[in-house]
């Protein structure tokens, strides 16, 4: 394997993983009525904006042209305001185990819009794939002891859950040739930046009205975690992925949300790791590698062109 593509392996796991805590802690602090969806998001967006901020200072400058500064303000719509937007309300109003049912869906989006913008072929295995890592991601949310009692499932949040997916593919498919030509924290800085002036007229006001004096150390730490490392870490590490894998590959590695979730559960005593979850962890990291292995359209295209 390639050093870049072990890079991009390597960034997406990290991804996966941190991601695969993040719907549980949202859904904690979201929970305790201490700050409302719209709040949460704004001090997200803020916070990693001031914390990419902070982060320009340390490296190389570089000049972004303006016409990608347009281009980075779209990618901030899509891959933080609608993704990250949606996702929070959704969550706010639907069950954990919904959300990370619905995770199961970005990879297939990732697949459709990459053939449809990218040109990237549908082969057999890349379905394949697909398939198999997505039989495995829900093996695991549906053997856990919560799916059994779960409540509070909503349709509109489940929609909002599965449009955060879209948004997130759509980013990683459209503007991966733009990732390419900056470094992750002048991406990042800008695209921050452009989230937090986009969200400042819907979540100012719970932003100010949220009861901070109230907070524990545990809501602080709960808020730390989404902003540093549910935010600031992974938009760090989603351009590397981006950038040096395929976006179906890349988009895979949602999978691994439930995993992480079902892990953290065995690891706190509040379930077991059995042989079904045993097999579903197989399938989803099989299904990875079936991707991984599919066909890209360069690869195609040379054949073709030697025959």
């Amino acid at each position: 394997m390639e050093d870049r593509n072990i890079r991009g392996h390597a960034a997406m796991l990290g991804v996966g993983v941190i991601f695969g805590l993040l719907s549980p802690v949202s859904k904690a602090l979201l929970d305790s009525g201490l700050i409302s969806p719209a709040g949460l998001m704004m001090t997200r967006t803020a916070g990693a904006a001031a914390a990419f901020g902070t982060a320009s200072l340390f490296v190389r400058r570089e000049p972004v042209a303006w016409r990608d500064r347009l281009s980075l303000f779209f990618a901030a719509l899509l891959g933080i305001v609608l993704n990250q937007g949606s996702f929070i309300l959704g969550v706010s109003i639907t069950s954990p185990i919904d959300a990370s049912v619905v995770t199961t869906t970005a990879p297939i989006f990732a697949m459709i819009i990459a053939a449809l913008y990218l040109r990237e072929p549908i082969t057999g295995m890349k379905i394949a794939g697909v398939a198999i890592g997505a039989v495995g991601a829900l093996m695991l949310i549906l053997s856990s002891p919560a799916a059994a009692s779960s409540g509070g499932g909503s349709v509109g949040g489940d929609l909002l859950c599965m449009f955060a997916q879209l948004s997130y593919a759509t980013y990683f498919v459209v503007f991966k040739g733009l990732i390419g030509r900056y470094g992750p924290v002048t991406l990042m800085k800008w695209m921050f930046l452009f989230a937090t002036l986009c969200w400042l007229p819907f979540g100012a006001e719970d932003f100010v009205s949220t009861r901070w004096q109230a907070f524990g150390w545990r809501n602080f730490a709960e808020v730390g975690f989404i902003v540093l490392g549910a935010t600031f870490l992974t938009y760090l590490l989603l351009p590397v992925g981006q950038k040096n894998l395929r976006p179906t590959v890349g988009c895979m590695y949602n999978y691994l949300q439930p995993l992480v979730a079902s892990l953290v559960a065995v690891l706190a005593g509040m379930d077991r790791f059995t042989t079904v979850k045993a097999a579903a962890v197989v399938l989803v990291f099989a299904g990875v590698y079936v991707v991984t292995r599919s066909k890209a359209k360069a690869q195609m295209d040379a054949e073709a062109s030697r025959r």
